[in-house]
């Protein structure tokens, strides 16, 4: 393993992209996707059960585990590697979405933000220092800047002012970093749903030479299509040696799109909280297990999956778990839909090395546009 953090693509087909990082604590393979563990833990979910399903990292919370247990506390028990029992790489993302989205009373200056705790209503500032002195404090193996999401939609101004405080958080933030070669800091490319401003962040970043860069500030309730422009306008700007990760999404339809655009790297909570909601994700589409017609149903989610959870267990049973609030109906669909989520990236990896990206995609829509199997 590689002492160092190295991004290397070994195939390509259009935009879409198939590599590898390797780090110290493992290698992950690209595209992927990162469960999301926000405070430690992927939720429902044992960190065994994540790794076996194909995770190669995870991504854990500044903000929130900044609040609880506390940055310092996680460092004296060893690291949140330690903590949570996850020996492989974590990213841990700025804390700042979720102060811009969670906060109350937030102040934005040159210098940070203060804003108050959802938690207990207690006062703290984030400054970039300070958000990568907690990541540092955590042990991940890749940090983000702090930068500053707007909500969509929003005025130009607005838009360029953030864009361009985000872009002097995202020096202090490389100052603070500093070197070091078996770590990786990632910048952010802000820029709402204006594509100059976008490939102004993504120039501006990119003069910073930096391991990694992510795009944000996607996926907050924009058409899809806008996402996508917003990618074709920013990734073609970004080095082609570094790799690229868009930030929050999302639904298999968005990761299948964005890899063909070039995106290397993907979170989202909706796996793991569609699946506390009674939805599954499968090759035939989503399936609601809170609907009536699965009461009486025998046949699994899906015969043909390698997942105990969407194949030896009934529709009946699971429609059963979650109408009558079983903490287990939730599991097992959390279990299904990581599975899920893990198996379209391996297909994903694995059309792209065989050069038939566009018709792997293709027989993946199919499937979900047949739709879900008819009652019996």
């Amino acid at each position: 393993m590689s002492p160092d953090f190295r991004f290397s693509v070994h195939a390509t087909d259009g935009a879409a992209r198939q590599g590898e990082i390797t780090m110290p604590r493992g290698t992950i393979r690209t595209p992927a996707f990162m469960p999301v563990g926000t405070g430690g833990t992927v939720k429902a979910m044992y960190m065994d059960q994540v790794r076996e399903l194909g995770a190669d990292i995870i991504l854990g919370n500044t903000y929130h585990l900044m609040l609880r247990p506390g940055a310092e506390r996680v460092a004296r028990l060893g690291g949140l590697h330690e903590l949570a029992r996850w020996p492989w790489p974590i990213l841990t993302d700025s804390g700042g979405f979720q102060v811009m989205s969670l906060s109350q009373l937030r102040k934005v200056t040159e210098t940070g933000v203060t804003f108050k705790s959802h938690v207990d209503g207690k006062v703290f500032e984030m400054t970039p220092e300070r958000s990568i002195e907690i990541q540092q404090l955590l042990d991940s193996d890749i940090q983000m800047q702090l930068d500053e999401c707007v909500a969509l939609p929003a005025d130009e101004e607005t838009i360029r002012k953030a864009m361009e405080l985000s872009l002097r958080w995202a020096e202090r933030c490389k100052t603070a970093f500093g070197e070091r070669p078996e770590r990786a800091m990632f910048g952010i490319v802000q820029g709402g749903d204006n594509a100059a401003l976008r490939e102004q962040s993504a120039l501006a970043l990119k003069a910073l030479d930096l391991k990694g860069y992510a795009v944000g500030g996607l996926a907050v309730g924009e058409p899809q299509e806008v996402m996508l422009a917003m990618l074709e306008t920013v990734c073609p700007v970004l080095p082609q040696e570094k790799p690229r990760y868009l930030m929050g999404v999302g639904t298999p339809d968005d990761i299948l799109k964005s890899v063909a655009r070039g995106i290397d790297m993907f979170d989202c909570v909706m796996p793991t909280r569609a699946g506390r909601h009674g939805l599954a994700y499968t090759r035939r589409g989503k399936v609601n297990l809170k609907n009536a017609r699965h009461a009486d149903d025998p046949r699994p989610l899906d015969e043909e999956s390698d997942c105990p959870a969407a194949r030896d267990y009934s529709r009946a049973y699971l429609h059963h778990l979650v109408r009558s609030g079983e903490a287990l109906g939730g599991m097992l669909l959390t279990w299904n839909n990581l599975a899920y989520y893990q198996k379209l990236m391996a297909d994903i990896r694995a059309a792209i090395g065989a050069g038939r990206f566009a018709d792997g995609a293709a027989e993946i829509s199919e499937g979900w546009a047949r739709g879900d199997l008819p009652p019996v």
